[in-house]
């Protein structure tokens, strides 16, 4: 077997940082409420790779009586200044040696055009696995992307790790036989990469 796969989620785990959050207060507020409350299943079409950014922003400008080009600049802006902490994406790089190291994002086409370029994520991980291009969620099938990775990479999906903000799909991994880290207040990202350095380094 080569090395195990080290999964990484992105919203939640290793960046916080919003679309649209240079947006007013008054229009981010209708913003989230029609896209992430009102309308969740546009997401999860956007994720599934149903739409393109920018029709998904046109929706918006109609709906929040917002300029579309006005709009899409503040979006672009955001995707591309996206915070990553430098010592997040270097330790992940130092874990490369005992691990292969997969971004794997439930996330949209924006992703892979503005942010990881801007933020050169591919240098830092063996291989960044997008929803949008996947057509499926993490937790899809019972976890059957993660099952593809391990079989693409000959890897033991047991010797495995995630680290997820997500409570369900830790628990899919944990399911396959892996190793789940959930991302709470008390144990962030840092905290599951020094444990799990700790624990590659110290068998």
């Amino acid at each position: 077997m080569n090395k195990p796969i080290l999964f990484i989620d992105f919203d939640g785990t290793i960046c916080h940082d919003r679309f649209w959050r240079g947006l007013k207060t008054n229009k981010q507020d209708e913003l989230q409420k029609f896209l992430f409350q009102e309308n969740k299943n546009l997401v999860d079409s956007w994720m599934r790779g149903k739409y393109i950014s920018e029709e998904i922003n046109q929706i918006i400008s109609e709906n929040i009586n917002m300029p579309f080009e006005k709009l899409w600049d503040i979006f672009v802006y955001d995707c591309k200044n996206m915070y990553v902490p430098k010592l997040v994406l270097e330790k992940i790089r130092l874990l490369g040696d005992n691990f292969t190291t997969i971004l794997i994002t439930g996330n949209m086409d924006c992703f892979d055009r503005f942010t990881v370029p801007a933020l050169k994520l591919d240098s830092y991980f063996d291989l960044i696995s997008n929803s949008y291009n996947k057509k499926q969620l993490k937790d899809d099938n019972n976890g059957e992307l993660f099952l593809r990775y391990a079989d693409q990479f000959n890897a033991n999906i047991e010797d495995s790790f995630v680290i997820d903000d997500s409570e369900n799909v830790c628990n899919v991994f944990e399911g396959l036989g892996g190793v789940a880290k959930l991302i709470t207040p008390e144990k962030d990202i840092i905290f599951h990469l020094e444990n799990i350095n700790l624990q590659s380094t110290n068998p």
